[in-house]
């Protein structure tokens, strides 16, 4: 049995499809793809294909990530054209090595995520951001299945800063971006909570919905704060290895 490791991108449009949605699509384009797919057994088998820390329904992303097990060997990057000529337009699989070490999810610890806020002067953004660093904890409320909820938004978040943008049309005032590394911690922070502690520390209020992409996820590093490659290892494993000798 083969394990394969993926990163895919919810693009466009696609930012809408919600993590069932993707599923049922992913699961359409394996088998038209006709990837030998490992099932699980029991009365009702089902492809073994494991999701990761998926981004919440409204947010695009360039670095989703799961694993698929396989009854026979395939070529990673074959087996990455075929599904990508499978799936809709803004799902697209952007990179795929073979699992050869355990624990992905344990690497997905921090996201690298940009908050497009239209309507917001770079400089209003810039006091905003510096407000909410500067706070020890920024108590923020969220809806759950079991009712509101209240936490701290600012732990988690690793790195901040306020970026200028370009306006989308003329006059439709300024346009900043915010870029956001924040810590995977139980509750999860989404970049919504961080624009509710924005509003909450320093009365920033977009008049639109930010548009909010993940750029990245995986590993932190401490030193310098940054999201490093998940599938590193793997592809480190992969390239030791030592050829296998012909049969």
């Amino acid at each position: 049995m083969q394990r394969i490791r993926l990163r895919y991108t919810k693009r466009g449009r696609l930012r809408f499809t919600s993590h069932r949605d993707f599923q049922r699509a992913f699961e359409r384009a394996l088998r038209r793809a006709e990837v030998p797919m490992a099932y699980s057994a029991g009365f009702t088998p089902h492809p073994k294909v494991s999701y990761a820390n998926a981004a919440p329904t409204g947010t695009g992303s360039e670095a989703e990530y799961l694993e698929i097990q396989l009854a026979e060997r395939r070529d990673p990057d074959e087996l990455r054209t075929l599904l990508n000529t499978s799936l809709p337009d803004g799902l697209d699989v952007t990179d795929a090595v073979e699992a050869t070490t355990s624990g992905l999810a344990d690497r997905l610890q921090a996201s690298v995520w940009e908050l497009r806020l239209d309507g917001v002067e770079h400089a209003a953004a810039e006091r905003a951001v510096a407000a909410f660093l500067a706070a020890e904890s920024v108590e923020v409320q969220r809806r759950t299945k079991n009712g509101m909820r209240s936490f701290d938004a600012r732990g988690a978040v690793v790195g901040l800063e306020a970026l200028p943008g370009q306006a989308d049309r003329p006059g439709n005032g300024g346009c900043a971006i915010l870029r956001l590394v924040v810590r995977h911690v139980t509750p999860a922070v989404r970049p919504d909570d961080v624009l509710s502690g924005l509003r909450a520390t320093a009365d920033l209020a977009p008049p639109v919905p930010a548009a909010v992409t993940r750029l990245a996820q995986g590993l932190l590093d401490e030193e310098s704060d940054t999201v490093t490659d998940p599938l590193a290892p793997d592809r480190e494993a992969v390239q030791a290895a030592p050829p296998t000798a012909p049969e």
